[in-house]
């Protein structure tokens, strides 16, 4: 399947798909497992919470988010890789409450019920800010009153006024789309779309972010 977006880095396809977890524990060292742990505890999910993943990938993060919720919550992926896809229901077949379906985050959608929390991973980044846009607002309109859109990706930043050890990497490894990223106002924007009451979990000395919203 071709992508959507050539220029874009989070549409992930082939092998790379396929090894994606072990991928990036070797890359980071471990770091990345003990990383996504600490960020889903600090989502602070409810027993009874429904989750929707947007961009759900293998299921590594249901399978972590599953442990807090109850017989009660549920999770639901949306992904459309099919080498992702199948790896999700291979790791979560156990689960009743936790299911994936093929679904673009990019595009309008309408599921038939709203959920507690909407969280996106590590992939609102790669795609172009008009696109950015169309999630934000997939993501308020999937929401119930009060529910809670959680996004776990880079913080806002100069690029070039960071320091060489994560510059050069993050030069090498994303996407322009990333660049463009970082160096916007996200409350500001996420604002226009009906979002308040921000708050924020930083890491990796400041430079990625776990920031929640309320609807």
């Amino acid at each position: 399947m071709s992508r959507f977006y050539p220029d874009s880095k989070v549409e992930i396809q082939g092998l790379s798909a396929r090894f994606y977890d072990n991928l990036l524990n070797v890359a980071s060292l471990g770091a990345y497992s003990r990383f996504i742990k600490k960020a889903i505890r600090l989502m602070e999910i409810k027993p009874e919470d429904t989750i929707l993943d947007f961009g759900a990938g293998t299921g590594r993060n249901a399978l972590l988010m599953q442990k807090y919720i109850s017989p009660e919550g549920k999770i639901l992926g949306l992904e459309i890789s099919e080498e992702m896809i199948t790896q999700f229901k291979r790791k979560t077949e156990e689960f009743a409450n936790v299911n994936v379906m093929d679904q673009r985050i990019d595009l309008p959608f309408s599921l038939k019920e709203k959920y507690d929390k909407v969280f996106i991973s590590f992939v609102f980044h790669g795609f172009p800010y008009e696109i950015q846009r169309n999630i934000l607002e997939n993501a308020f309109q999937a929401l119930k009153d009060g529910g809670e859109f959680i996004m776990l990706d880079f913080n806002e930043f100069v690029t070039d006024e960071t320091p060489l050890y994560f510059r050069i990497p993050f030069k090498t490894v994303e996407c322009r789309y990333a660049f463009e990223y970082v160096e916007r106002n996200w409350k500001e924007i996420m604002s226009e779309f009906g979002f308040k009451e921000f708050t924020q979990q930083l890491f990796f000395h400041d430079h990625l972010r776990l920031l929640k919203a309320k609807r």
